[in-house]
């Protein structure tokens, strides 16, 4: 008889130890509609901003995704660009939230360095760690000459305090270089890049 209760108390700790032991992926699954976007969000969004879904898309989200994470925010615009030593970049779009809504937004920015040419862009812009919608209103700055390119898709990121933007470039024209800039947003377009 001791046998026996003691195959009951096992089976009755198992049963009270099975709800801790459950997937953590259906926990998540579980839990309220995350304020990121996963990759295959932000593949599926692009899909239909840049026409058809293209292998060097997927590859560039993937790469920001493996750097930074999921984001919580992303920006679908377009931008035009020229340099001759000192360049400007200026584009608007979207400014897309889980939480907060959307945003039309506009982006100016200078450039110097070693960098001549022009293009224009369509632009996914991937955003991380967006507190409220209008942090997104400030100068990021970083290095264009650390871009790189996957399959057609130019990316960099550019940073501000602990925000990231990530802009993801397919488009036409010709620009080679290396330059220091920064992307500064706004809530209303102007030719003032400064």
């Amino acid at each position: 008889m001791m046998p026996t209760l003691r195959n009951l108390l096992a089976c009755l700790a198992l049963l009270s130890a099975l709800p801790f032991l459950a997937d953590p992926a259906a926990a998540q699954a579980k839990q309220p509609a995350s304020n990121t976007y996963s990759s295959e969000e932000l593949v599926q969004q692009g899909h239909g901003f840049f026409g058809e879904v293209s292998r060097g898309l997927a590859l560039s989200i993937e790469k920001a995704v493996s750097q930074w994470g999921q984001p919580n925010g992303y920006i679908l615009g377009q931008e035009g660009s020229g340099a001759f030593v000192g360049g400007l970049r200026y584009g608007d779009g979207t400014l897309y939230t889980r939480n907060a809504g959307d945003l039309k937004v506009y982006w100016q920015g200078p450039s110097l360095g070693w960098d001549f040419g022009g293009d224009g862009a369509r632009t996914m812009i991937l955003v991380y760690n967006l507190n409220s919608i209008n942090d997104i209103f400030r100068r990021f700055g970083g290095l264009s000459g650390s871009a790189y390119f996957v399959a057609g898709f130019g990316m960099t990121a550019l940073a501000s305090d602990n925000l990231v933007v990530v802009p993801i470039r397919s488009g036409v024209g010709v620009r080679l270089g290396a330059n220091i800039g920064y992307l500064k947003f706004t809530p209303t377009a102007t030719w003032n890049p400064f």
